[in-house]
């Protein structure tokens, strides 16, 4: 790759081309799992920033730490 000259002879005309050197078949993905892969990468670098956690039903978790023996013997917050 590194020996190509920067242009070819054209084989269908004759006259000299230009080498062009792009990445290979990438707008054939699918648009969801492109979204998905740029949303991803972005998080990385930009995470979403939160006020709070997110709402939802907090007995479920204090239900589990009774039930278990080895968990209610950690200390709480």
């Amino acid at each position: 790759m590194g020996a190509a000259p920067p242009t070819v002879p054209c084989p269908t005309c004759g006259s000299t081309a230009a080498r062009v050197f792009t990445a290979p078949r990438l707008s054939f993905g699918s648009p969801v799992r492109r979204g998905l892969l740029e949303r991803t990468e972005r998080t990385s670098d930009q995470p979403d920033v939160v006020s709070a956690p997110p709402p939802g039903p907090r007995a479920g978790r204090r239900a589990d730490v009774l039930r278990n023996p080895a968990l209610s013997r950690l200390p709480r917050p």
